[in-house]
């Protein structure tokens, strides 16, 4: 398995797609039931692949991931050969990037003193679509770039 095999809610959501590559497989609904009770290791192993097809097309389209946390802002640009990051830091430890107020506060006062900036690209050390993955995994979500792009301005 490549990434990691999909949870019951987004299997449930992708009910119909999931019907579709059984289909693709010649497996209708009885047979699906029948394999489910009979031999579980094999329900479990097309689950896997639907999933890894599933992480791959999603990641394909990743362009940008953020990953907010209370003193921290991590925003990727997310190319073919290479990923760029725009890390934010919150030196005033009373404020939080997860307060919505302190991070209002932040969007209107962007060059205070007690927010630093850094930047770095850099090519990916293996495969685009794993870091990306890990990277979602660790608890970036994908975004369209809205805060990369503004802050990427603020900070050129």
């Amino acid at each position: 398995m490549k990434y990691r095999k999909l949870t019951k809610e987004q299997l449930l959501e992708l009910h119909q797609e999931f019907s579709t590559f059984l289909a693709s497989q010649q497996i209708d609904a009885a047979e699906w039931t029948k394999i489910k009770n009979e031999k579980p290791e094999v329900a479990d192993e097309e689950i896997a692949i639907f999933s890894d097809l599933v992480w791959e097309g999603v990641l394909l389209k990743v362009n940008y991931l953020d990953h907010i946390s209370e003193h921290h802002i991590n925003l990727f640009k997310c190319d073919e050969d290479s990923i760029s990051r725009l890390y934010i830091q919150l030196k005033d430890t009373s404020k939080s990037f997860l307060n919505t107020e302190d991070f209002d506060w932040f969007i209107n006062n962007p060059l205070h003193s007690s927010i630093e900036y850094f930047r770095a690209t850099k090519n990916y050390d293996y495969e685009r679509n794993l870091e990306l993955f890990k990277l979602i995994e660790m608890g970036s979500v994908i975004s369209k770039g809205d805060l990369y792009h503004s802050i990427n301005q603020l900070t050129d």
